[in-house]
């Protein structure tokens, strides 16, 4: 082999390992163990740029040669020994392997310089002392992983495998050249860039254990780049191998079969390359064998923070929460609940595709007990396999409507649980430790900061838009009493003028005009009144008076009761009705003279259900879930105040319902009341019929 390969390859192996001692000299803090790695790092540097001047150039003495393979093995069976656990076994081992090898280096270093036997053609003796030093080695390597407890053997794995490599494979080096009394070149030229590939895991090694106080930084982004492109290249060559095959035996087709191949084979690698799945094992596979922790904590605070306050990002800020969770874990989908006045925890928004709709959680949920005593994230699969550590809790009911189900993170502000977020099973497996935990946990706070923080600044909108409602009620008040002030005089002078056709006449239009005024002053107010007791409320009586009350417009309603009992609600009976009647009128509204309105009342047990359905316009999903309910958000320009929808909505909620929606833009929507039934309703109807 040319001399001058050989030489290179030992002064990458030389450059390696200086990049490798720069970064441990500059991160020392003066403990043993970094300084002992420190100083072996050296002794590579020494070893190899000693080699890659001797190929190079020859001018060298080959003592000096045999003196730093002497040195550089000894360094490192100084740092193991320094590694070794403190008892008595382990230290005997320890020295003994310290004293052997000081013995053996200086009968190495003594015959390279004394010229015992080194005249002759092969320097036996010196071989067999670097023998004597690797064997002694492999030794220390075994005893140092042997010794360590399985559950500390994380931080000294690669450690190992970088010595128990480099001592194997000087062993194999020796033992060849003893047996055939001559060194191969190809083996003695390798050793330089078979050093080079054991920086990396010793950097990894250095930076797994901090106590060292070598405090190596190795980036995350880089290693993960750097792990797929080297992929890629194996691969790649793999297959271009595979393809010099196929043309080699595949005869008249071979070249237009090789060319086939790799043009498949590159567009497998495109795939496997664009690959969430694929990203992210193999972001969790390095994460878990190539670092002390699995986060970079400074990165993820500012993806976190930047995400949370993103002023850029158009999404809400609930997708960014349910994002921000998700990516910590690698979870696909997720979905936010936030607790509203009620005490119940709303559905507020989705990311990702989760499967299945869940409106609410009720505050009393058993899952939501225990996350507001504890503070734990639930961990759905822990839950299912040993119950008894979260205190015999059982899977809650509405976790059959999800799957994948995975994590529950608590959002807190403070000591009060703001929100929750459900997180779907990641991609690739995940292993949940007390750091992932941890993270999620302090993510999930910093999360309910900026939900608080919104929600107060919409309460604080909300209150300044009612500032402006209660200002225009004012003048409301003031026109109502020019009304009543000219209603007033009419009746004052009636008995006085009733048979004079002319004040008749007047008297009708000054009614007229304040009918007609008092209507569109009605129309744009909402019933404020003062709060009265609930009571119980027959449904049916209440839908069939707002079905009268709005067939004077087109189209008219049409009220079907499909319920086999009388149903009672608690309620008050006006703001009830104000409540259905809202939403009839936008039906009405939307539909058109030429459409159709159905109210439909049906039964579930427990619950009513209204159902006020329309062929009009629709609406996307968007609006709805962003400006139906929107307070003072109107499609109707001047005509309405876009308090009508947010009304009936609140109060449905306030007596313990819900009023959701379905609607396709084009087709039509439907509004669906959710209310909770009286406890003493009737079974059964009267006449025992559904009407028609």
């Amino acid at each position: 082999m040319n001399a001058w390969v050989g030489a290179i390859s030992y002064a990458v192996g030389a450059g390696a390992f200086s990049i490798l001692a720069l970064l441990l000299l500059t991160s020392w803090r003066g403990r043993l163990p970094g300084g002992l790695l420190l100083l072996a790092s050296l002794g590579m540097v020494a070893w190899a740029g000693v080699n890659a001047w001797y190929l190079a150039y020859g001018n060298l003495s080959a003592a000096w040669i045999w003196t730093l393979e002497a040195l550089h093995v000894s360094l490192w069976l100084l740092f193991l020994w320094r590694l070794l656990p403190r008892d008595l076994t382990a230290d005997r081992i320890g020295r003994g392997l310290l004293y052997g090898a000081s013995g053996l280096g200086m009968v190495v270093i003594v015959a390279a310089w004394g010229g015992v036997w080194f005249q002759s053609s092969f320097p036996k003796l010196q071989v067999i002392g670097q023998l004597l030093l690797v064997l002694a080695g492999l030794t220390g390597v075994e005893q140092l992983y042997r010794n360590t407890r399985p559950d500390k053997r994380w931080y000294i794995k690669f450690l190992c495998l970088a010595l128990g490599g480099l001592f194997a494979y000087e062993f194999y080096l020796y033992a060849d050249a003893l047996l055939f009394r001559r060194f191969n070149p190809d083996l003695w030229a390798a050793r330089g860039l078979i050093s080079a590939l054991l920086v990396p895991l010793l950097a990894v090694t250095a930076a797994r254990n901090p106590n060292w106080s070598v405090e190596t930084f190795v980036s995350r982004d880089v290693v993960f780049h750097s792990a797929a492109v080297v992929g890629a290249g194996l691969y790649l060559l793999v297959m271009a191998s595979a393809g010099y095959y196929v043309r080699f035996y595949g005869g008249e087709w071979g070249q237009v079969l090789q060319v086939t191949f790799l043009v498949g084979a590159f567009l497998l690698l495109l795939v496997l390359l664009f690959s969430g799945q694929m990203r992210a094992r193999l972001r969790v596979f390095l994460n878990k064998h190539f670092f002390n922790y699995r986060y970079d904590y400074r990165k993820e605070w500012l993806r976190i923070t930047e995400a949370l306050s993103e002023p850029d990002d158009q999404s809400p800020l609930g997708e960014r929460v349910i994002r921000a969770l998700a990516d910590l874990v690698e979870s696909p989908a997720g979905s936010l609940w936030i607790k509203s006045d009620s005490g119940r925890y709303l559905h507020r928004d989705d990311w990702g595709e989760p499967q299945g709709e869940i409106p609410w959680l009720e505050a009393q949920d058993p899952v939501l007990r225990f996350v507001r005593r504890h503070g734990w994230v639930v961990d759905f699969e822990e839950l299912g396999r040993l119950p008894e550590l979260y205190e015999g809790l059982a899977p809650p009911e509405w976790l059959k409507r999800r799957p994948n189900a995975w994590l529950l993170v608590p959002l807190f502000c403070g000591a009060e649980l703001w929100g929750v977020v459900l997180l779907e099973r990641p991609r690739a497996r995940f292993d949940c430790n007390w750091e992932v935990i941890d993270i999620l946990k302090t993510a999930g706070r910093q999360a309910a900061g900026f939900l608080a923080l919104e929600e107060t600044s919409r309460r604080l909108l909300e209150a300044r838009q009612f500032e402006g409602f209660n200002r225009l009620a004012a003048f409301v008040v003031h026109d109502l009493k020019n009304l009543i002030a000219q209603l007033s005089l009419v009746v004052r002078n009636a008995d006085r003028h009733a048979g004079n056709p002319e004040f008749v006449r007047d008297a009708m239009n000054t009614v007229e005009h304040a009918v007609g005024k008092m209507e569109r002053l009605l129309s744009q107010l909402k019933n404020m009144g003062a709060e009265k007791r609930k009571e119980k409320v027959s449904l049916p009586l209440v839908l069939q008076e707002v079905s009268a009350a709005r067939a004077s417009q087109l189209p008219r309603p049409q009220f079907r009761n499909r319920a086999r009992r009388e149903l009672f609600v608690l309620a008050q009976p006006d703001r009830l009705a104000s409540a259905f009647e809202h939403v009839v009128q936008n039906a009405q509204e939307a539909a058109g003279k030429d459409g159709w309105v159905r109210i439909r009342l049906l039964d579930r047990g427990d619950q009513a259900i209204v159902e006020v359905e329309d062929n009009g316009c629709g609406m996307d999903a968007d609006f709805v879930r962003r400006r139906l309910f929107k307070p003072f958000e109107t499609t109707k320009g001047l005509s309405g105040m876009g308090i009508g929808a947010y009304e009936s909505r609140e109060y449905i909620r306030e007596i313990g319902g819900d009023l959701t929606v379905d609607s396709v833009p084009g087709e039509g929507s439907c509004f669906r009341f959710i209310l909770p039934l009286a406890v003493d309703v009737s079974e059964e109807r009267n006449d025992g019929r559904v009407p028609a």
